[in-house]
């Protein structure tokens, strides 16, 4: 073999391997490419969307959706609520719940109503989250306290076969002049004449944390409350507007009440409400301080305690579903 032929061997064998390194060399780039485009592309669904873990309770008909705060932490509540809480388009409620850590209670509720807007307090979500907190194992007590905007509540769990049937809430002392929140002389309002453009009511104002207006009437049937609803939530007399109850006594002495919420509308029935309706119907001598009463979704026993004053509220809690739903960040 001569130095010609040997030369050639070489320069073939360096032209293969500048030919397999450049092969190898745009493999690498294409993957690296190939890579670099899924990982943008994971990482620009992850920034879209994630995923809301939610349980859809209701306690007599008032329904919400309730999410682990701790868990899956939710950074616009109120947009949350408007969405989802649409019957066509979301998942359907009166509003959505917020279960929170608390430094001075158990846990702590925060409640958006379905038009967005923060309520103080809500009794019928009050028993849910006790089931919830229960049943899922995140308190052992049957004795649970709870932080609202409107003070502490304290949640008496009744347990059956392990899971929590009825809650009893400590509802606090209700406020019957309260000038924030309704603009009287007095700062109250007993079975005093309330006026819309079409009609007077008498209305007596009961403050349960959130301000509710109690209305007596003979039938029931004969309120058409979408209509008197929502000029009666947005009265001038009621600068952060009002919840409106209409309650008829029934001849076996029980009470049936209609709600219109505000920044909800009509619901199927109202933990505060119910409440307000037994206190207005005491103070009105309409009933004494132990009453049923009677909603669209079901029944709620209440008793307005007279050794401290405290209002009692005892009913079911009930779980209807679990999901998950995308949120966009």
């Amino acid at each position: 073999m001569n130095y010609a032929t040997i030369y050639h061997k070489r320069e073939n064998i360096t032209e293969n391997r500048n030919l397999y390194d450049a092969y190898n060399s745009k493999k690498q780039y294409l993957c690296i490419k190939i890579k670099q485009k899924e990982t943008i592309t994971k990482e620009e669904i992850n920034k879209m969307t994630k995923k809301i873990k939610f349980t859809k309770m209701h306690g007599a008909g008032n329904d919400y959706i309730y999410v682990n705060t701790q868990a899956y932490p939710i950074e616009d509540p109120a947009k949350a609520a408007i969405l989802w809480s649409a019957y066509h388009t979301g998942i359907g409620s009166d509003g959505l719940v917020l279960i929170g850590k608390s430094e001075v209670a158990d846990f702590s509720m925060r409640i958006f109503n379905a038009d967005g807007s923060e309520a103080m307090m809500c009794g019928n979500a009050s028993r849910c989250i006790g089931k919830y907190v229960y049943d899922n194992r995140l308190t052992d007590k049957e004795e649970v306290t709870l932080e609202t905007l409107s003070g502490i509540k304290i949640l008496k769990l009744h347990i059956k076969d392990g899971k929590v049937e009825e809650v009893t809430v400590d509802m606090g002392t209700p406020l019957l002049n309260n000038p924030k929140q309704i603009a009287t002389q007095s700062g109250g309002m007993i079975a005093e004449c309330i006026a819309t453009d079409e009609k007077e009511y008498e209305g007596t104002f009961v403050c349960m944390g959130n301000p509710h207006l109690v209305i007596f009437v003979n039938d029931i049937k004969s309120v058409t409350l979408p209509a008197v609803g929502p000029k009666l939530e947005h009265h001038p007399l009621f600068p952060e507007r009002v919840n409106v109850e209409f309650a008829q006594i029934l001849p076996d002495g029980t009470l049936r009440m209609r709600v219109w919420e505000r920044g909800s509308g009509i619901t199927m029935a109202c933990g505060t409400g119910a409440c307000a309706t037994a206190v207005a119907a005491s103070l009105n001598g309409k009933s004494g301080r132990q009453s049923v009463i009677r909603m669209d979704g079901g029944d709620l026993r209440i008793h307005w305690d007279e050794r401290d004053g405290h209002v009692y509220m005892t009913g079911p809690a009930t779980k209807v579903f679990e999901g998950e739903i995308e949120m966009e960040q």
